[in-house]
């Protein structure tokens, strides 16, 4: 039986939704065989106790009262629950869209049956969604925050550090090397605070707090374009709610 389901259909990194709808009317509804080629539909998860399935199309389909929007627009859209399952499609048709082909001996890759994985017919080679750790890092020294803004920000906007982790790296080494990189300072009481998938592309951010151990601020040119001490009464702009970073500096002023 073709039962139905959730639609997020994706063309050229626009979704197809209701703005203005935020629970399950926010992306469109039909039978599960109704869009796409079904080798290429992917499962995605469940929204309001229906299955939830993503698509790439050539081209998305005309439906009266829905229009293409960004991924970013649906966390304001449709709330952060919508926002994560939209974050998950977009990231799991990237993974598909991007290993349609062995990255070992060139052949032509499938869907493994049974879990997320493009298997080679060829060399038996398995490819994972690729998942990419970031750290975040928010010092402390006494009543003041150490904020920066990189060049790629909105104008006036500053967050907490952050950068990738590295091949061989803890995440506690990550967050010790990047603070010192991007600003020339020591860290010290690393403490968790929580973590947070961000599909741009395909990131795990996980964020800590820190206290300042020393150094003085010194930006590293080709990464921080401004870094100093806020009060906490006296912040500058900040991210807007969709990050983690908002979360963990509106924390840090409770």
């Amino acid at each position: 039986m073709d039962k139905t389901v959730y639609w997020i259909l994706r063309s050229e990194n626009r979704l197809l939704a209701l703005p203005g709808q935020a629970d399950g009317g926010f992306f469109p509804s039909g039978k599960a065989r109704a869009f796409g080629d079904p080798e290429k539909v992917l499962p995605v998860g469940e929204l309001n106790g229906l299955p939830c399935l993503a698509v790439d199309l050539a081209e998305l389909p005309k439906i009266p009262g829905y229009e293409a929007v960004s991924l970013r627009a649906v966390f304001s859209l449709a709330g952060p629950a919508v926002f994560a399952l939209a974050g998950r499609a977009t990231q799991l048709l990237d993974w598909q869209a991007n290993h349609r082909f062995c990255g070992k001996c060139g052949t032509p890759t499938t869907r493994q049956a049974g879990e997320l994985a493009m298997r080679c017919p060829s060399c038996g080679l398995l490819v994972y969604p690729r998942i990419s750790p970031a750290v975040m890092v928010l010092v402390r020294h006494g009543d003041k925050l150490l904020l920066a803004r990189s060049p790629h920000f909105k104008p006036g906007v500053y967050s907490a550090l952050a950068g990738f982790v590295e091949a061989g790296e803890t995440l506690e080494e990550c967050a010790v090397r990047e603070v010192r990189e991007e600003v020339g300072i020591e860290i010290a009481n690393l403490r968790y605070f929580a973590s947070q998938p961000w599909p741009f592309p395909n990131s795990l951010m996980v964020a800590f707090f820190a206290d300042y151990a020393g150094g003085t601020i010194t930006p590293a040119p080709e990464e921080i374009e401004a870094a100093d001490w806020f009060a906490l009464d006296a912040l500058p702009m900040l991210p807007e709610p969709i990050s983690i970073s908002r979360r963990l500096i509106d924390a840090a002023c409770r």
